[in-house]
């Protein structure tokens, strides 16, 4: 949905961000899950009505899966008998493949949810959430075999590999990341799915590097293909987090909130990979959504390498350090002006940790605060001192959407921003000039067009997560009903970009 600005209206914006002290009488909201419930129950009623029209059904899509240019302003996927084009803007397609296609099954509909990469033995493979399971495929990568006639494979294209069906019932939430670059660790809002760890190297064995041109698919076992991790309180969680530095990962929005760890961080420890065990939790500022944690390194010479988490925490920015597993030990819990509901985000620098970006993922629909105009709004955080994060700005998007994950790299915010597909921001500016004014857009492709006319509300459609880390530079998104998609920069530019992205 495009809707364009005036630099009035941006210098505004940026003058709404300010952090206050957590709302203590509205945390009680929070605390009890009334607020997730009212969203859960937004997004649900967003999914049933796109469900009634036809979405998420079998073979209303088409897999494309070959190499699509940005050209003036659209990307076309075409087939013998099947079209779509998106708008785009700095990145071609490269691969794509239907859910369908990735193994899913299930009868209620084909639908995507998370995904991450990993790199093993200069391959690049994606795991990719869905509601029946987790599919595995390999970003095909340059050589002899993307010029075989007939069976050759494309760089750049999407070659599925298996899957790992679910532990217990399907579920749309089901959130991916990486242990140590090698095991993915998956979690489930299903009971009794618990955290599912494969290791990577297993697709290796389907598909080994000396056969480059096989085709040879796998459907993994749950119980001898994969670690399994049962000890939460039901079972489940909404996401699962990496804290490799002291060999664990972790489980937040667990359920029951009235269990003794709230929902907080749960410390799960993987030195045997094989024999996963709870070590203890972080429960004082109860339910974390998402979380990144890492080493400190930056300014704030206190907690020079110590292990924290940056916690988003439905209402706050909540940083721990997590060095005792056994205790909760909270640095900061700070909330700001127009919160709705603090979903992700990540640091700009973990090398130095002196400012993180975030994403609220409900202050577009409640048009609160600086996204009252319901345009995508990014947060920005000055953490120079962790006991005391500065609000400092805002980016504000030219379109209506509701954003959802972003990550960083090379100085570029790589953002899965539902309707409005992957935007790519050059967010370099930040240390020197931390409002947020000096951020611009350098890509981005919408891979959920129906909304495009729409201007009134933003939708809970389009993309869901998106990978960027590869060496290749082969970005990767997920959406929850056209599939997987591999894009690339553009091979021609528009405009001027700083840098590779």
């Amino acid at each position: 949905m495009k809707l364009t600005f005036s630099l009035v209206a941006l210098s505004v914006s940026v003058a709404l961000a300010a952090e206050r002290p957590v709302d203590d009488v509205a945390a009680v909201r929070y605390d009890s899950g009334e607020v997730m419930a009212k969203m859960m129950a937004k997004k649900e009623a967003t999914w049933n009505r796109f469900r009634g029209l036809g979405f998420f059904k079998h073979g209303r899509y088409r897999t494309t899966n070959t190499y699509s240019a940005c050209s003036n302003g659209y990307v076309s996927l075409k087939t013998k008998s099947y079209a779509e084009k998106f708008a785009c803007k700095n990145l071609d397609v490269t691969g794509h493949l239907v859910h369908g296609d990735l193994g899913s099954t299930d009868d209620s509909g084909e639908v995507g949810s998370s995904l991450w990469g990993y790199t093993v033995d200069g391959r690049e493979f994606v795991a990719i959430g869905q509601t029946d399971g987790t599919a595995f495929a390999e970003v095909v990568g340059k050589g002899w075999w993307n010029y075989v006639p007939f069976i050759g494979k494309a760089e750049g294209t999407l070659d599925y590999i298996g899957r790992l069906p679910q532990y217990s019932t399907p579920s749309l939430w089901r959130e991916i990341r990486d242990y140590k670059g090698r095991y993915a660790i998956i979690g489930s809002e299903a009971n009794d799915h618990g955290v599912q760890i494969f290791d990577i190297r297993k697709l290796l064995e389907v598909r080994p590097s000396w056969n480059p041109l096989s085709t040879k698919t796998k459907v993994f076992d749950i119980n001898t293909d994969a670690s399994h991790f049962a000890d939460l309180p039901r079972g489940r969680s909404h996401n699962v987090v990496s804290a490799e530095a002291s060999n664990h990962i972790i489980a937040v929005g667990a359920q029951p909130r009235t269990d003794a760890c709230r929902g907080g961080l749960i410390f799960i420890d993987v030195s045997d990979i094989n024999n996963p065990k709870r070590t203890g939790c972080a429960a004082d500022d109860g339910y974390v959504h998402d979380a990144q944690c890492l080493i400190y390194h930056g300014p704030d010479k206190k907690y020079e390498g110590t292990e924290i988490c940056y916690g988003y925490n439905e209402d706050s920015l909540t940083i721990y350090n997590i060095t005792d597993k056994t205790t909760t030990n909270i640095i900061s819990r700070t909330s700001y002006d127009g919160v709705s509901y603090t979903h992700q985000g990540w640091v700009l620098d973990t090398n130095n940790q002196a400012f993180l970006l975030m994403d609220d993922e409900y202050d577009e629909v409640d048009r609160l605060g600086a996204a009252a105009d319901q345009r995508a709004t990014t947060l920005i955080w000055n953490i120079t001192s962790l006991e005391n994060p500065i609000l400092s700005g805002t980016y504000k998007s030219d379109v209506i959407s509701v954003d959802h994950n972003q990550y960083v790299k090379n100085m570029f915010s790589y953002q899965a921003n539902y309707g409005a597909g992957v935007r790519i921001l050059d967010v370099s500016s930040i240390p020197t000039d931390p409002t947020g004014a000096g951020v611009s857009e350098v890509a981005f492709i919408d891979i959920f067009p129906e909304d495009d006319d729409i201007t009134s509300e933003p939708d809970f459609m389009g993309t869901w997560h998106t990978y960027p880390f590869f060496k290749s530079g082969h970005v990767v998104l997920n959406t929850f009903d056209r599939g997987v998609f591999a894009v690339k920069r553009s091979r021609k530019l528009t405009g001027r970009v700083r840098a590779e992205f």
